[in-house]
């Protein structure tokens, strides 16, 4: 559920029609629904209910302070992949002791940042980053939490390019090696142990994937205990999907996923840490673009827009489906026609849809993609020296813009010329 609905035929953000802020701000832009962040939020409060939890937003699917304060306000931690991030999550007022650090690539610079500042833990992807994390410490005088990313070899069914569970993925250490390395760093300076991290995916549409996995996590504590570690904390990663299409998709409710983590994992007297960021985000946010030609060709017709590739790069990156649908609401009596919807970039790349059934529109018209807040703004871009777009948050009958579009001057001064030219 979202809180863009049309109102005496116009698409509203909560009690703010959508053409209101076009008017304001221009197009393209991103606009995000505080009432639809808050609730997706508490969905999961409520499915973990009766657990000891903590849900930390996964914010690389949406990083703006704005969103990040309204979440933190609620109580989510924060899962974090760069020393970027790290700030962005304390600029936004989450304290250190609520913020995870996930990631195969960090830098002894990050992991020195975070230890000074206030870390809840490092998800440790490898025996190599636990003996550079362990040297770190050391040399600070301090202590890193860690848990073990340990790779189940679990196919998630996800898309290709967000699968990250199986045993040719680069993320985590196999599961068979998981006790020799914990063994590791139980003797290593500067590390405590204090749990078990598993990621298989982002876009899941099936609970199966995740048991398997949470299945083999539970094995695993046991055994650990067994060999004489505290394993206190699960962290189970993300990947609940959403529902692109409004029509014949049904993942699994928070809910589900809530009661299937407490039949699997309940008896282990652990405190459970989640990671949604798509289930959060991607619903509580749409891309607002204008028409700008719908152009005849040989066999298709084009319905250009103002927004492109640079703006929202899944339908380019990963095949991905938005529903787009016009501001003004369309009036049934006149039947959609096939378009393909694309954008102004010098690439054929830059398609959203191909063949899409539309209704009439025309030059100046406005359209929104549906479950655009995950990945979209976040992965933006300014190819073709097109600006980054602005980020609207709504509340109630109130709008803000949390990220200005930037003027073509501050984009090229940015440039600095050598002495030489």
């Amino acid at each position: 559920m979202d809180h863009f609905l049309y109102r005496n035929g116009v698409l509203h953000a909560e009690d703010v029609p959508l053409t209101d802020i076009a008017a304001t701000v221009g197009t393209p832009f991103y606009c995000y629904s505080t009432a639809t962040l808050t609730r997706h939020f508490r969905l999961f409060q409520e499915a973990l209910a009766g657990m000891d939890h903590l849900i930390c937003f996964a914010i690389k699917s949406l990083s703006n302070q704005a969103i990040l304060r309204t979440l933190g306000n609620l109580g989510a931690g924060m899962d974090v992949v760069s020393e970027g991030e790290y700030r962005r999550a304390q600029a936004a007022g989450v304290p250190g002791a609520r913020i995870v650090f996930s990631g195969v690539g960090k830098t002894r610079a990050e992991m020195a940042y975070a230890l000074t500042h206030g870390i809840r833990q490092f998800n440790v992807e490898s025996a190599e980053e636990l003996r550079v994390l362990s040297e770190v410490a050391s040399s600070l005088g301090a202590v890193a939490p860690i848990t073990l990313r340990v790779n189940p070899d679990v196919d998630a069914k996800t898309h290709e390019k967000i699968a990250t569970g199986r045993k040719e993925d680069k993320f985590g250490v196999p599961i068979t090696h998981a006790r020799e390395i914990y063994a590791e760093a139980a003797r290593l300076p500067g590390i405590e142990v204090v749990g078990v991290d598993v990621h298989i995916g982002s876009q899941l549409t099936d609970l199966a994937p995740f048991e398997a996995a949470f299945t083999k996590i539970a094995d695993l504590t046991r055994a650990l205990r067994a060999d004489g570690h505290t394993i206190r904390r699960l962290d189970l990663g993300g990947g609940l999907g959403i529902p692109y299409t409004r029509s014949n998709e049904t993942p699994p409710l928070p809910t589900d996923y809530g009661a299937m983590i407490k039949r699997v994992l309940g008896d282990l007297d652990v405190e459970i840490e989640i990671e949604p960021g798509r289930l959060i985000s991607g619903n509580a946010g749409v891309l607002v673009a204008s028409v700008l030609y719908l152009k005849q060709g040989e066999g298709r017709d084009f319905l250009i827009l103002d927004a492109a590739m640079n703006d929202l790069i899944r339908p380019a990156m990963y095949g991905a489906h938005h529903d787009i649908i016009p501001l003004q609401e369309a009036q049934a009596a006149a039947a959609p026609q096939p378009v393909d919807i694309v954008g102004p970039v010098c690439e054929s790349g830059d398609t959203f849809a191909k063949a899409r059934p539309m209704p009439a529109l025309a030059p100046g018209d406005l359209v929104a993609f549906r479950s655009a807040g995950a990945y979209g703004a976040v992965m933006s871009s300014e190819y073709n020296t097109r600006p980054l777009i602005p980020e609207v948050l709504v509340k109630d009958d109130q709008y803000a813009v949390i990220r200005p579009r930037p003027s073509f001057d501050e984009i090229i001064n940015r440039d600095k010329l050598p002495e030489w030219l």
